[in-house]
């Protein structure tokens, strides 16, 4: 007797169909695969914000599984990183901050902060980013959310002390502002002073809110 059924296939045949079309909603990696999830990302990190995202409703928003969001992201801070076109890993920033003596955390959040803004590429994305933050609360809630977490959050814990938390949010108004004086607003002679310069000025003030 034949040991095909009704439907003309072979148990093997259709055992290899179910294999291959995988669970029920999920499909797999195809060409827009990576842009579709940073769509997604983008999406849940405005409706909910950055702490109550996760990794798994970014793949089930882009109809794909998990495995593969980490597939194309290491993290949901890489992928934070990605989808607000930031144009530095902040956690990187915050690791050069941290790694040097106490008395000089002011000078290396200054130097650290305004080498972002000094390239072409960098002043272009972050004036963008600025501009964003300013006109969209949901933009501006997402950006604090991510930051706090991965800079001011690490950089606080070094500062050892009941009110770091404060001081390094002062320190972060004092670079807000001269980020908009100097590169947005083009406030002279602030706009113009040299790199070398205002880092020197500024580092004492930040170093003042941080230990002072």
């Amino acid at each position: 007797m034949n040991a095909r059924g009704g439907s003309g296939g072979t148990a093997e045949s259709g055992a290899a169909r179910t294999t291959t079309t995988g669970r029920a909603g999920r499909r797999p990696g195809g060409p827009d695969t990576r842009g579709e999830i940073l769509r997604a990302a983008r999406g849940s990190f405005a409706d909910k914000g950055f702490t109550a995202t996760s990794i798994r409703a970014i793949a089930r928003e882009a109809a794909v599984d998990a495995a593969l969001v980490h597939h194309y992201f290491e993290s949901k801070d890489e992928l934070f990183i990605e989808a607000m076109a930031i144009p530095v890993d902040p956690r990187q920033i915050a690791a050069r901050i941290i790694d040097g003596p106490r008395d000089e955390l002011g000078r290396r959040i200054a130097t650290a902060f305004l080498g972002v803004w000094e390239s072409a590429e960098g002043q272009q994305r972050m004036k963008a980013i600025f501009r964003s933050v300013v006109s969209s609360d949901e933009v501006a809630r997402i950006m604090r959310e991510g930051i706090t977490q991965m800079i001011i959050q690490p950089v606080s814990k070094v500062l050892d002390v009941p009110d770091a938390h404060l001081r390094v949010t002062l320190v972060a108004t004092q670079l807000i502002g001269l980020a908009m004086a100097r590169y947005l607003v083009e406030l002279e002679p602030v706009a113009s002073v040299d790199l070398a310069t205002l880092i020197d000025r500024l580092g004492p003030v930040l170093q003042l809110h941080l230990t002072g």
